[in-house]
């Protein structure tokens, strides 16, 4: 149970619905861009070794690698912060959302990668699961802390949400002295 500021439970819901619309609008534009087929002439192996896949990409030259590891890197990091946004939870561990986001990350990255499989003209490549979670762990470690305290701190110094144990407020009962 949250207690909010007089508005306050208000601006949660908008808060968490805005979260859940943004990370369904970029879900959507991942899936666009990473499972529409494409028509290619020929299409390279599967890339199942770690790191191979980078290696070559700089092996290119500074600016094509630069690239290329970089679009792996910023394609799905927004679920950096837009998963924890649309969770809407302000007072929790740091590190146990960082690896509830990063876990969370992983496995939609290797889901993309797994329904590559059936698409024509994209190929799997393990390298792409590493370098996207590595994107959502630093956009989560870069936002969400800053994100999080600012909510905390509200727009006029009092918190916009205070988080409650999730049993409820602990009843207070009032002492009784010895009967005569």
């Amino acid at each position: 149970m949250q207690r909010h500021r007089p508005g306050g439970h208000a601006a949660a819901v908008r808060i968490r619905t805005a979260g859940f619309a943004l990370l369904a609008a970029h879900l959507l534009l991942v899936a666009w861009i990473m499972l529409r087929p494409l028509d290619v002439p020929w299409v390279s192996a599967a890339n199942l070794h770690p790191l191979a896949g980078i290696r070559a990409d700089l092996a290119l030259g500074w600016r094509e690698g630069a690239a290329r590891i970089g679009g792996g890197l910023v394609l799905l990091a927004p679920l950096g912060f837009l998963l924890p946004l649309a969770g809407g939870r302000v007072h929790v561990s740091v590190w146990g959302s960082l690896v509830r986001t990063v876990a969370a990350g992983a496995l939609i990255s290797l889901g993309i990668e797994l329904l590559q499989t059936g698409v024509p003209g994209q190929v799997v490549d393990i390298d792409s699961v590493l370098l996207n979670t590595v994107g959502v762990a630093v956009a989560h470690l870069v936002v969400v802390p800053v994100l999080r305290a600012r909510l905390r701190r509200g727009t006029e110094g009092a918190p916009l949400l205070v988080e409650e144990p999730a049993q409820g407020r602990t009843p207070t009962i009032t002492r009784v002295g010895i009967a005569p």
